[in-house]
C-alpha cells in the first residue's frame, strides 16, 4: 500500500479506508490469472459490509501507539477482515444459516462444498496478506486463528447442554471474538515498536471490548429487533448456551427450571416468549447488561495507559458505542 499520513478523523474515515482497501483487493483478484474464480465466490460476503470492527481497531490502535503511516499497517487490518469473514463463511455451513450479512449464503448458493472452498480461500488470502509482517505478529494472528477453532469446538461440545457453567461460556466467546479483537490491537501496537506498557494495555482493552460485543450479540438474539438482522432466538433454535440462558438455568428453581429445561429441548418459534418470561424472571437480562457494562469499564481502564489522541478517544467511543447498539 502507498503512503496514508493523514491522520484518522472519524470512525466514518477510517471505516472508509477499510472498505476501499477491500474493494481494491478484490478487484485485483478478480483479474488475477487463475484466482478469479475463488474470488467471485467470496466477494459478495466480502462486500457486504459487516461492522468492520477489526481491521478499524488495527487501524486506530496503530495511530494511538504512534503509528503515522496507515499504508503500512493496511495489510495487517485487511487481513484481520479477511480471516474474520472466512470463519462467518464456515459458521454459516455449520449453522446451516441461509443468509450472512443481509444476503444469501455462499453455501446457500453455491452449495457447501464451494462454501468451504471459498472459507479456505479467505484463509490463505489473509495470511499472505500478514506474511509481511515481523513473525511476532504473525504467530500471534496465528494463534488466534487456532483459538477461534478451539472456541468453535468447545461450543460445539455445549450445544444443548443444560449443564453449561459461565467459565464454559468464557471460554467460548475468548476463542471466538476477544480473542481476535485482543490481538488485532495488540499486534498493531507491536508494529509500531512500542514497549509491553502499550502492548499489554491494547491487548486486554480488545479483550474486554471482545467479550463486551459478544455479550451484546449474544442480548440481541433474544431481545433485538428481528428487522435489523438475524431473527430472534437463533441461538435457542441451534441449541448454542449463551449467557442469559446459564444464568436463568442457574437462578430458577422447581418447575420453573423444568419449564425452562423443557422451551430450550423442545424450542421453536411458538416458545419465543416463554423464554423471554423466564429469561426475565431469573433476572437474567439484567445480570448480562451488568456484565457488558463491567466489560466495557474495564476497556477504557486499560485503554487509558495509552496516551491521550484523537485515535485513543475513537477507541473509546466504539467501546461505549458497543452497550447500546441494536445490530
Amino acid at each position: 500500500m502507498g503512503a496514508m499520513q493523514h491522520k484518522i478523523r472519524s470512525l466514518e474515515s477510517v471505516r472508509d479506508l477499510v472498505d476501499e482497501a477491500l474493494e481494491n483487493l478484490v478487484l485485483e483478484r478478480l483479474s488475477s490469472t487463475g484466482e478469479g474464480p475463488a474470488m467471485m465466490l467470496a466477494r459478495d460476503v466480502l462486500l457486504a459490509g459487516g461492522k468492520r470492527y477489526r481491521p478499524i481497531l488495527t487501524l486506530l490502535a496503530f495511530e494511538a501507539t504512534g503509528g503515522t503511516d496507515l499504508g503500512k499497517i493496511v495489510d495487517l487490518a485487511v487481513a484481520a477482515e479477511l480471516i474474520h469473514t472466512a470463519t462467518l463463511v464456515h459458521d454459516d455451513i455449520n449453522d446451516q444459516s441461509r443468509t450472512r450479512r443481509g444476503r444469501p449464503a455462499v453455501h446457500a448458493t453455491h452449495g457447501i462444498s464451494h462454501g468451504v472452498i471459498a472459507g479456505d480461500y479467505l484463509f490463505v488470502l489473509a495470511f499472505e496478506r500478514c506474511g509481511g509482517y515481523e513473525a511476532r505478529i504473525v504467530e500471534r494472528v496465528a494463534a488466534a486463528c487456532i483459538q477461534v477453532a478451539s472456541g468453535e469446538l468447545l461450543q460445539l461440545k455445549h450445544i444443548g447442554d443444560l449443564g453449561t457453567k459461565p467459565e464454559d461460556y468464557y471460554g467460548i466467546i475468548d476463542g471466538k471474538t476477544a480473542g481476535t479483537f485482543a490481538t488485532v490491537c495488540s499486534c498493531a501496537a507491536i508494529y509500531t515498536g512500542s514497549s509491553e506498557d502499550y502492548i499489554k494495555p491494547m491487548e486486554s482493552y480488545g479483550k474486554e471490548l471482545g467479550r463486551a460485543f459478544q455479550l451484546v450479540d449474544d442480548l440481541l438474539d433474544l431481545t433485538g429487533d428481528p428487522s435489523m438482522g438475524k431473527p430472534r432466538g437463533t441461538d435457542a433454535q441451534e441449541g448454542k448456551m449463551t449467557l442469559p440462558i446459564i444464568h436463568a438455568l442457574t437462578m430458577l428453581h422447581g418447575v420453573e427450571r423444568e419449564q425452562l429445561a423443557d422451551v430450550l429441548t423442545n424450542f421453536g418459534d411458538d416458545r419465543m416468549q416463554e423464554l423471554i418470561g423466564l429469561l426475565e424472571k431469573a433476572g437474567s437480562f439484567d445480570y448480562s447488561r451488568q456484565l457488558i457494562s463491567n466489560h466495557v469499564e474495564r476497556a477504557l481502564w486499560h485503554l487509558h495507559k495509552i496516551p491521550a489522541s484523537n485515535a485513543r478517544d475513537l477507541m473509546a467511543d466504539i467501546a461505549k458505542m458497543s452497550q447500546t447498539r441494536t445490530a
